[in-house]
């Protein structure tokens, strides 16, 4: 709409020079960009809009409410808007062409029937943005697309506990506020079906804390990839209300959002 209204106004100030040469001072280049000016500023300004989702189909963290108070905080100390719901009818072509990203807010368990899904995979199919937090990776277990678009599944998890967290890519939007070395307290998940495409963010020492499984070479905990012509974001952080008051967790997320919907700085 920006590139649309700015070409007209540039059509306008062609016919304007014309006009001046004519008229001399009776039509000036001046006065049409005064009229041009307000039309351009209001289109160029576009905000951003994310909807938070939260269903839960199974296991219900206790943290979503803190979680989408503080991202809607997030939205509105950073530039964008911020919808929230737990209704599955949101997902229709019509509604959700009016997001940027949408973020999976610790979703659990199977909630969208096949043409929910089908809106949700045109949203992403024309360029944008998926966030997941925490138990997004708990969700939709039946629907590969899904599978391949957050990246991996939740296996189990040992108790809640300290661990140390390794930054792999620092200079990434999500993590550069970051210790390189982080060590927190949240509950660290195992998973399955890991995807090979996946540019891993971080991830967690698993000497540092008590697993419940074998031991593998690399455990992420963040990661994100372009998927299907466009964007996701996971991170595993977040399952505690304290991580949501945590100032390095919210750029975290806020870094995962802007990537989402398409910030590059």
């Amino acid at each position: 709409m920006y590139n649309l209204i700015r070409f007209v106004c540039i059509a306008l100030f062609a016919i304007a020079l014309k006009t001046q040469a004519a008229l001399a001072s009776s039509f000036s280049l001046t006065s049409a960009y005064a009229a041009c000016q307000p039309s351009l500023n209001m289109a160029a300004v576009h905000k951003p809009r994310v909807l938070v989702f939260s269903k839960t189909a199974g296991y219900r963290h206790g943290s979503i409410g803190v979680g989408k108070l503080a991202i809607l905080q997030l939205g509105a100390a950073n530039g964008f808007e911020v919808d929230t719901s737990e209704d599955v009818s949101v997902f229709t072509d019509q509604n959700l062409a009016r997001y940027d990203a949408i973020v999976f807010l610790s979703t659990t368990g199977d909630f969208l029937d096949s043409a929910q899904e089908l809106a949700f995979q045109h949203f992403i199919e024309k360029g944008k943005g998926f966030v997941g937090i925490h138990a997004a990776t708990d969700t939709e277990y039946g629907w590969t697309w899904y599978g391949k678009l957050v990246g991996a599944y939740f296996v189990k998890h040992p108790n809640q506990q300290q661990a140390t967290l390794h930054i792999v890519d620092s200079t990434d939007i999500s993590t550069r506020q970051l210790p390189t070395t982080w060590s927190r307290f949240d509950e660290w998940y195992n998973f399955r079906d890991i995807q090979p495409d996946l540019h891993v963010l971080i991830t967690i020492d698993e000497s540092s804390y008590q697993n419940n499984m074998p031991r593998s070479t690399v455990h992420p905990m963040a990661w994100k990839h372009n998927y299907d012509g466009g964007r996701a974001f996971y991170t595993e952080l977040g399952h505690t209300d304290e991580s949501w008051s945590d100032p390095l967790f919210l750029q975290h997320v806020l870094g995962g959002i802007d990537y989402a919907i398409g910030k590059k700085k």
